[in-house]
Parts: structure tokens; C-alpha cells; sequence
């Protein structure tokens, strides 16, 4: 008997429609949000890949199954590749995103309990640095940092007197709501002094560091994690970097610890982007994020919103709308509506639960993927303003989601079949 094999639109016509909806919607908005991206076309081609029906449990000559010709030299590339592109000993490209990555770190230095220390939430940290919701705050005895009020800056003293305080056995130093440059040897004086192992997570600022337009964890921390999108423009996917020394820990923690086989389509994917990621014209473009997120905070500023921490260095912005009246959650949705996809973001020491929060996070990494540049970030601000300025008035949105498409189609995004 042969198997039928249509292709999508014939196979499956709803999801082949909600596909093409995805790609429309992303082609007509402007996706603001700092962790997303657009991957290229060569990227989402090896996503895509007979790759995905492969199984490969173990690491390149230390395989569980057989028919590993192909994968084995693949996987080593990635690692090759990624090796080169951030300057590190080890790279292991099989956690499955950033989370699992993370994970992995408590696997390898941590036994449930031990006491950790990490950047919290409110203040721009991620849930997988020990934060009360997630089972990093649940199975170690976490400890968290914050911002100084005054700044809304890393409050270092803080972390110092924690530190020598608790004795942590994992310091972390990395954020996801934080817009301004990490300073890594701060960090690993504090773990020096206090003993623990200091993990750098660069997922958003992974393109970045790539780039050379931040500073680099990668020979400061003992190790550093990632996801392999965001300003990187790779597939959804995770990676640790590390010393030779750590190396056995990691892997075993990643495999067999935490996962099974890795996702070779999406460890092609990300060969493909650190391949993309190491020619000139992305560290252009990581320029032109920065530069972008620059004039954007400008331009909003000179409307009247209140930036957290005053402004940007790196690719995203937070802003506190508390003075405008108008909550996170409602401007977020507003936005929405006129095509300006922002997220809802607690900003520090907010008054207002997390779900309900003050301010709303954006960043440029996507629209300057697209292309655009500081006229276009003029008028982003400019019609951000007039969406805060009357959020339920249905009207204004509709002409504001129309100026949008006009825009977003003379900008083609990178990965999207779109004309």
C-alpha cells in the first residue's frame, strides 16, 4: 500500500489557513516584542527538513541508534560554528530552548535545596533564575536581587550582601526585562568572593554579544546559556556555553539527565544562523538594533513616557505608564489592535500585580530585521502615542493598524513569502 502525501494546504486546509494567517498577520504588524525575530529563509528551510525524522540520543560517536552519518558531522558543525562565533570551549546545542538550558545548569552543579541566587522578576530576571513560580524557586532555597530605586539599575550591593549571605551555589546574572548592559566581572567578583558557580544567560542579547556591540560573558562566567532566537534570528531552540571544564557535567546534565534525543532540525537551523550570525552584515544589523532602540527611547521620551532606568543600551525598552493612567495590560492590547505587538511587563517596584502590570516591554530586533531604521522608529513612537493617548477608542485604532500595514508591507520580513 503507498501512502498518500499531499502536500499542507491539501492534507490539512485549517492549519494550512492558520499558517498563512500567522504569516500575514506577522507581515501587515510591527512585532515590537524584544524576544522575537524574524529567521530567514534558510533557517526556517533546515527547520523544516527531513532532519526532523531523525532520532540521535547521545552525541556525535556516542550514539543509542544507528544511521547517524549525517547528524553526527551536523551537530559537530553547530558546535564548530558557534564555538568560533562566541569565542567558547564547549557549546552543546541539544537543550531544547532556554528553559531546558537552564535547567541543565541546576542538573550539573546543584543537588535540591542548595541555595541560589538570581535577578527577580520584577526587576527584569527570568522565572528560570530561581523565581517562586517555577520549580527553579521551588527545589532550591532561592535567593533574588533587585534594582536600586534611584537607577532601577543593578543594585550590586545588594547582590554582594546576599551572596556572602547565603553562599550560593549558583549565581546568575541575566535578564529578560532590563534594558541596559550587564556588567559580567562585577558578577564574578561577587561569586569569586562568595564561592558560587556564576551562569551568564544571554538569551536576549545573545545577537549582540555575537556582534560585538555588548559585552561578552563568554571567559567571565564559568558557564553561559541561551536560547539561539531573539537577536540571534536562529530557530526556537537552546544552547550552554562553558569551559573544558565543565564540560562533562553539561552534557550529561542536557543528556541524559534532562532530555532524550535532540531536535536535529533545529540544531540545522542553528548552524544556519550562527553561520548567518558570523558575515558582516549581521553585525551591521546588531549595530543597527541598538542605534534603532536608541532613537525609539528618544522619540517616545520626547512624548512624555517615563523609561525605565532613563533610557536603553542594548535592544529593548521598558516603559512605566503608571503616570499616564493607563495600564500595562490595557495599552498592551490596545496596541494590539492598531498592529503594534508589544508584551505587558511588570516594571520595578510596581504597585500592580503581574498579570495587570504598569508598563509594557518593546524592543527592535524583528522591524530592524525588516529593514527599518530612525525615520521609522520616529513614527513607531508617534503612533504608539496616539494609541496610550485614547486606548478604548476603536476608531483611532483601525487608522492606526491601516498606517501600519502600509508601512510593514514596504518592509518585507526576512522567512515570509509575503508580497
Amino acid at each position: 500500500m503507498t501512502l498518500r502525501d499531499p502536500p499542507l494546504d491539501a492534507a490539512d486546509p485549517i492549519v494550512a489557513d492558520l499558517i498563512g494567517r500567522e504569516g500575514r498577520r506577522e507581515f501587515e504588524t510591527f512585532q515590537l516584542i524584544p524576544s522575537e525575530n524574524y529567521a530567514s529563509r534558510a533557517v526556517l528551510e533546515a527547520v523544516g527538513s527531513v532532519l526532523a525524522n531523525k532520532y540521535s540520543e547521545g552525541y556525535p560517536g556516542k550514539r543509542y541508534y544507528e544511521g547517524q552519518q549525517v547528524i553526527d558531522p551536523l551537530e559537530t558543525l553547530a558546535c564548530e560554528r558557534l564555538r568560533a562565533l562566541f569565542g567558547a570551549e564547549h557549546v552543546n546545542v541539544q537543550p531544547y530552548s532556554g528553559s531546558p538550558a537552564n535547567l541543565a545548569v541546576y542538573l550539573a552543579f546543584c543537588e535540591p535545596g542548595d541555595p541560589v541566587l538570581g535577578l527577580g522578576l520584577a526587576a527584569g530576571g527570568h522565572l528560570t533564575h530561581g523565581w517562586k513560580v517555577s520549580i527553579t524557586g521551588r527545589y532550591f532555597a532561592s535567593q533574588s536581587y533587585g534594582v536600586t530605586r534611584d537607577t532601577e539599575r543593578i543594585d550590586f550591593a545588594e547582590v554582594r550582601r546576599l551572596a556572602l549571605e547565603h553562599r550560593p551555589k549558583l549565581l546568575w546574572c541575566g535578564t529578560t526585562a532590563y534594558p541596559r548592559q550587564l556588567e559580567f566581572d562585577k558578577f564574578r567578583e561577587i561569586a569569586d568572593e562568595s564561592g558560587a558557580v556564576l551562569c551568564a544567560d544571554m538569551s536576549h542579547i545573545a545577537g549582540l554579544v555575537a556582534a560585538g556591540v555588548h559585552p561578552s560573558p563568554v571567559g567571565v562566567a564559568d558557564v553561559v546559556t541561551s536560547t539561539t532566537h531573539k537577536t540571534l534570528r536562529g530557530p526556537r531552540g537552546g544552547m550552554i556555553l562553558c569551559s573544558a571544564e565543565h564540560r562533562a557535567a553539561i552534557d550529561r546534565a542536557v543528556f541524559p539527565g534532562l532530555q532524550g534525543g535532540p531536535h536535529n532540525n533545529t540544531t540545522a537551523g542553528i548552524a544556519v544562523a550562527a553561520h548567518e550570525a558570523a558575515q558582516p552584515e549581521f553585525r551591521a544589523y546588531a549595530r543597527a538594533v541598538v542605534e534603532n532602540a536608541r532613537v525609539l527611547a528618544e522619540a517616545l521620551q520626547q512624548r512624555g513616557f517615563r523609561l525605565v532606568t532613563g533610557g536603553t543600551d542594548n535592544h529593548l525598552l521598558l516603559v512605566d505608564l503608571s503616570v499616564r493612567g493607563v495600564p500595562g495590560k490595557v495599552a498592551a492590547r490596545a496596541l494590539d489592535r492598531a498592529g503594534i505587538v508589544v508584551n505587558y511587563n511588570s516594571v520595578p517596584f510596581d504597585t500592580r500585580p503581574p498579570l495587570d502590570p504598569s508598563g509594557i516591554r518593546l524592543g527592535t530586533p524583528a522591524i530592524t530585521s525588516r529593514g527599518m531604521g530612525p525615520g521609522e522608529m520616529e513614527l513607531i513612537a508617534g503612533l504608539i502615542a496616539r494609541v496610550i493617548a485614547a486606548p478604548d477608542e476603536a476608531a483611532q485604532l483601525q487608522r492606526v493598524s491601516l498606517e501600519v500595514a502600509e508601512v510593514a508591507r514596504a518592509f518585507p520580513a526576512p522567512g515570509l513569502a509575503m508580497v
